[in-house]
């Protein structure tokens, strides 16, 4: 049988980049993963944030270093406008109607931690947050926090907002761009990896798994696979066997989620969640060079890439609906309420996308130059008002006169 030759796609071309429906069929597997592990039916899925974290470091470098090569430069400002189009809509929808639910229907603590964590979640800091609180990942996710599964978010934007200045500084110092990316992403990849080697808590490894500098490896490691001389380093080791590469990626990444339990598997704080990555990060280069794979063509099935389309979304609503559909039993709420939690998540996300998100970066004039400033400034303030207008409750009182 013969396998399905590699498709050189050099950033160093220029050019638009063709579209890669598997691409989008990983994002529709990570979500898939994230939403059975939520829900309580698959101890690994929580492995499809690295996969989204590797796939996002892979797709932006790649953008970044076309526009390098086309135009010789970076502009910040055109990125982060395409990533505030991209992103903020369905964040500020989410949280305002969340927020306004949780007022109107959730208990007074579940009230009074959402007023307390949107605004980190609107400043794109609420891991950091959750960290300084001491709230344990494993344990925390109850009833008391519906915007907690955003710590994810804010790594991703964070790197959004780093790396790019990182590729500007590269680019400006002219040749060997590609290399120098690959060089940096590799050496920064090791360094968070040390780090969450270093700091890893067996008992609680929280800080590791949602801090940003221990989990920027995953998509580093993205970012590195992006760049031309690991693609063709690609070329040459997988060869016409890429298919049977992605088959072996693929398989192994599957039996991860199947079988790790979270912090009852201590090895992923010592290397395992970077070998995870690293292995996402090949698996989405691969899918990229060798689109006619068995492997990709099943990831380009369309239902699971019209999910993938929607996924940002899905992971948006898909806690919040949990958490207050089934506060008491979140962690493991049966298999009816998953329903219920799919069909919502989905139907929430599809609404977003074509009445909130598509509109507004496809097709809204209004949302570029400077009436797209203007336009984000004011939703901004207004989504911040709204942290401070809503009531509060009432802070909870301890009676001591019993104590003597």
């Amino acid at each position: 049988m013969t396998q399905p030759q590699l498709v050189q796609a050099s950033p160093s071309a220029g050019g638009r980049k063709p579209h890669l429906p598997a691409l989008d069929g990983l994002r529709g597997v990570a979500i898939l993963g994230v939403l059975f592990f939520h829900t309580g039916h698959l101890s690994g899925g929580f492995l499809g944030v690295d996969l989204f974290f590797a796939l996002s470091g892979y797709l932006i470098t790649d953008l970044l270093l076309r526009e390098v090569a086309t135009t010789g430069t970076l502009s910040l400002v055109a990125f982060w406008g395409r990533r505030i189009r991209r992103l903020t809509p369905a964040l500020m929808v989410m949280l305002a109607g969340v927020t306004l639910v949780v007022w109107t229907v959730a208990s007074a603590d579940v009230r009074r931690t959402t007023l307390s964590d949107g605004p980190w979640v609107q400043a794109n800091l609420v891991n950091w947050h959750l960290l300084a609180e001491s709230a344990n990942y494993w344990d925390r996710f109850g009833p008391a926090r519906v915007f907690e599964h955003l710590w994810s978010i804010a790594v991703e934007e964070q790197f959004y907002l780093v790396w790019p200045v990182v590729v500007l500084v590269v680019a400006k110092r002219g040749r060997w761009v590609n290399r120098r990316v690959a060089l940096l992403a590799a050496v920064a990849s090791a360094g968070s990896l040390v780090l969450m080697v270093a700091l890893a808590d067996p008992s609680d490894p929280t800080r590791v798994y949602t801090g940003t500098d221990t989990r920027a490896f995953s998509l580093l490691l993205g970012a590195m696979v992006a760049t031309q001389p690991v693609r063709n380093l690609l070329i040459r080791v997988a060869g016409r066997w890429a298919g049977v590469a992605l088959g072996a990626l693929a398989a192994g990444l599957g039996a991860m989620w199947l079988l790790v339990d979270g912090v009852n598997s201590p090895w992923l704080f010592e290397g395992g969640l970077f070998a995870h990555s690293l292995a996402a990060a090949l698996l989405v280069g691969l899918c990229a060079q060798a689109p006619r794979s068995v492997v990709a063509k099943a990831l380009a099935w369309e239902p699971l890439r019209w999910l993938g389309l929607i996924s940002y979304s899905v992971y948006l609503w898909h806690w919040p609906i949990l958490a207050l559909l089934s506060p008491r039993g979140a962690a493991n709420p049966g298999w009816a309420t998953t329903a219920v939690v799919f069909a919502l998540s989905i139907g929430l996300a599809t609404v977003s996308k074509y009445l909130v998100e598509d509109p507004i970066r496809f097709h809204a004039r209004w949302a570029r130059g400077r009436l797209g400033l203007l336009a984000f400034a004011v939703a901004t303030l207004a989504l911040a008002a709204l942290w401070l207008l809503v009531p509060a409750p009432a802070p909870v009182t301890i009676d001591i006169s019993d104590l003597g």
